[in-house]
């Protein structure tokens, strides 16, 4: 009987997988005709709406945009936190339908009998209008009803809808076997009920807003009309969707990003931010800057919640400067980065695998390497009896797997005699352009007109003995900005080189190495 009641009768599903945003209207599942109207009616809903000083708006109602719609809500928690302070005592013991608990035993005695209850009007409630609030969203038992609104409803199309009002019409007890239910709601909710409520008849909402739509969200949540937050789910993920609007998806209540319902939107959230921060290096303007102005804040955000998932010991000494100096860290802080970063630069190899294997049980993975735009490199620098530096890099087969069909990968610099260099990795093709092949290339970074002449070598550990084998020589003079190397490393096709069976991957692993020495 549980699956049943979870399941919607009149669930547009098979409808909201079309391309129709609509949802269900037209089809055999819309009863919005016979909304609010009596001649299909069994029962009168009469929705109390509470007043208070957070409650006088929906969350949605003159927002313009998602982040207004957040504002509001952080407002409005705050406000709810304050009210949640005042004496409890002040309440009387009266209990009301919420979502939580859908007992009508105690709220029916609100209500009055001899009232004759009339289709959508509102009434005026006497009483102390300035009473407060002392429980946020649908737990309203001690805000001033300052209006009523009634409803003729259906309760079959309501209850198949809903598990929440299945129970309250199925549950025995002496509001089911009324004529009249009573809901008490807030003020803010309102608007968002009331398009709820048309939709588990019409299967559509009239509202198309991001605020709005969250509103109808947050509603069908409390009330348990999955096909709802099916709805409002699918229009969302069809918006425009923006940094803030992925944020505050993945912010919204537990209760919410827990729903069946909600998965594909809070996904879709996820991979637009992970598809859209994937270069870091093209947002320079620092997050943390622009949500925390305030200096003091923003250094207590990054050294208590942020800075743990920075992998400083990857950066490079010319980066690890830059963190000491840089205001946003408090500076005994930055020293301690660090001053942590260098010694783990400094460990054996082997050491450094057993911090990073100790540390990938915990939340703070910072001495765990990561497939970076910039592949770091191990360098050996001689200056007698002449300038030369040996330069190591290490790329994953399913890095090199990622570079086909004309994919590149580049090194972090790494300088000799005063200028910087680096390494890149190539898929392309053969210079008769008749397959694809691994090609790896030296370059100089660009800086002014000046010339530099190299003796270059490229090797490559192969299989069986595994030691690094030449596979290129040659010498070249740079000037800024150029790069030389060669197209076809192992001379074999992209295939052979790929293969499960290929020479040049040690336990999954292509170990390269370049050996630059001034030319003088």
């Amino acid at each position: 009987m549980r699956d049943q009641l979870n399941s919607d009768l009149f669930d547009p599903r098979n409808d909201m997988d079309s391309d129709c945003t609509r949802g269900a209207a037209g089809s055999g599942g819309d009863f919005g005709f016979a909304f609010n109207d009596s001649n299909f009616s069994d029962r009168i809903l009469r929705i109390e709406i509470m007043g208070g000083p957070s409650d006088c708006a929906p969350d949605g109602e003159g927002c313009t945009s998602i982040a207004d719609w957040a504002r509001h809500r952080k407002r409005r928690r705050e406000d709810i936190k304050k009210e949640n302070a005042l004496d409890l005592s002040i309440c009387p013991e009266e209990q009301v339908l919420n979502d939580n608990q859908p007992d009508m035993d105690d709220a029916a005695g609100c209500e009055n009998q001899d009232e004759e209850a009339v289709a959508m009007v509102e009434e005026t409630q006497s009483g102390d209008e300035d009473a407060n609030s002392i429980e946020s969203s649908w737990n309203m038992d001690c805000s001033t009803v300052v209006r009523v609104k009634t409803l003729h409803i259906s309760s079959p199309i309501l209850a198949a809808k809903s598990p929440f009002f299945y129970k309250l019409f199925s549950n025995g007890m002496r509001e089911s076997e009324q004529r009249h239910v009573t809901l008490r709601i807030s003020a803010s909710e309102e608007a968002a009920l009331m398009e709820l409520l048309n939709f588990m008849y019409s299967n559509t909402l009239s509202v198309t807003t991001a605020p709005a739509l969250l509103d109808v969200l947050m509603a069908a949540d409390k009330f348990e009309v999955a096909s709802c937050m099916r709805y409002c789910s699918r229009l969302l993920r069809n918006l425009p969707m923006t940094p803030e609007s992925a944020l505050l998806y993945l912010d919204l209540p537990s209760s919410v990003l827990m729903g069946e319902a909600v998965q594909p939107l809070t996904e879709a959230a996820k991979q637009y931010l992970a598809s859209r921060y994937k270069d870091m290096t093209k947002f320079q303007e620092e997050w943390a800057r622009v949500q925390y102005p305030k200096l003091e804040e923003r250094r207590e955000v990054l050294g208590s919640r942020l800075a743990r998932f920075i992998r400083f010991p990857y950066m490079t000494c010319r980066k690890l400067k830059k963190v000491l100096a840089c205001n946003d860290f408090d500076h005994e802080f930055s020293s301690k980065l660090v001053l942590e970063a260098l010694f783990f630069k400094a460990e054996a190899p082997h050491r450094q695998r057993s911090l990073a294997a100790d540390e990938s049980a915990t939340l703070n993975r910072r001495f765990i390497d990561r497939a970076y735009k910039y592949r770091p490199v191990k360098v050996v620098e001689f200056e007698v009896p002449r300038q030369q530096c040996i330069v190591y890099l290490d790329l994953k087969r399913e890095e090199c797997a990622n570079l086909f069909p004309s994919g590149r990968v580049y090194s972090q610099a790494f300088h000799l005699g005063g200028q910087g260099f680096f390494l890149s990795a190539h898929c392309n093709m053969d210079q008769q352009s008749s397959f694809h092949c691994f090609g790896l290339f030296l370059g100089m970074q660009e800086k002014g007109s000046v010339s530099f002449a190299v003796d270059y070598e490229f090797a490559a550990r192969s299989k069986p003995t595994e030691e690094f084998v030449s596979k290129y020589k040659g010498n070249y003079t740079f000037t800024g900005g150029k790069a030389v190397g060669y197209r076809n490393l192992f001379a074999i096709p992209w295939t052979s080189f790929m293969a499960e069976d290929s020479l040049y991957f040690v336990n999954g692993v292509l170990h390269l190495r370049a050996e630059l020495t001034i030319r003088h």
